[in-house]
């Protein structure tokens, strides 16, 4: 017997139809849009004029409101693909390898832009904008990661065996997620240790939490509308020859 309801396992079996996750991603975008321009409005608002400033760092700090909620993303979205890329090799699920391969374009830009606001910020931290730090070069593999994929399924012209290809990248990249988020506790590094979820002393004080929470829900409410996006471009492209896709052209 299933420990999975009926209702919702019928629910997620449709989702995993073409046509319905098409349909079903139209009708949730302007949902998502709205909630993302509340949390960022609010994010960004309480970040750079209610929070106060560091006893440290000054007014500098803020930075923070982007660069950490993008370094999450980047590991989150990752951990994400590698999950999409074991579905896809295990159970051929198309909206898979569709969720890998559309996730890895969103998840080099969140890379990207932690990289390059983390060195915005250790400029006046460290006193330069680069140093190969454990957590800053596994950082930079991650972001090699994610363009390897993209590369890797855009050479190879058959979709389904690129699919499965960028799959196995993902697993085998997923070995560098750890090594990230340790390197502070692995090895004597630059960077600073984590403030967020740590119960003890130096942490975050919650009128700088509260707006960081809420730019990291709205980082996660961004992907989703730009996988859906991508996801839907992809499953075009792959189902342009299907009843369904025609059938939507005419109309």
């Amino acid at each position: 017997m299933s420990l999975i309801p009926a209702p919702i396992s019928r629910f997620f079996h449709r989702l995993a139809s073409p046509p319905h996750f098409y349909a079903f991603a139209d009708k949730l975008m302007p949902w998502l849009t709205a909630i993302f321009i509340l949390l960022v409005g609010g994010g960004l608002y309480g970040g750079l004029f209610l929070a106060p400033q560091d006893y440290q760092q000054g007014d500098s700090y803020r930075i923070i409101y982007i660069h950490v909620p993008a370094a999450w993303m980047s590991l989150f979205i990752y951990v994400l693909m590698a999950v999409a890329g074991a579905i896809g090799l295990i159970w051929r699920i198309k909206l898979a390898e569709v969720v890998l391969v559309s996730s890895a374009p969103i998840g080099a830009s969140f890379t990207f832009i932690a990289l390059v606001t983390g060195s915005l910020w250790g400029k006046p931290m460290w006193g330069t904008w680069w140093v190969w730090d454990a957590r800053l070069t596994s950082e930079l593999i991650l972001l090699f990661l994610y363009l390897g994929v993209i590369s890797l399924y855009g050479a190879i012209e058959d979709r389904r065996a690129a699919s499965r290809a960028v799959s196995i990248l993902a697993l085998v990249g997923v070995i560098n997620i750890p090594i990230i988020h340790y390197s502070v506790e692995w090895w004597n590094t630059l960077h600073q240790g984590p403030t967020v979820s740590k119960m003890d002393k130096p942490s975050i004080h919650v009128s700088m939490l509260v707006p960081l929470l809420l730019m990291a829900i709205a980082f996660k409410v961004y992907y989703v509308i730009a996988l859906l996006q991508g996801a839907k471009v992809e499953l075009l492209r792959r189902e342009q020859n299907t009843q369904w896709v025609k059938k939507m052209l005419e109309n």
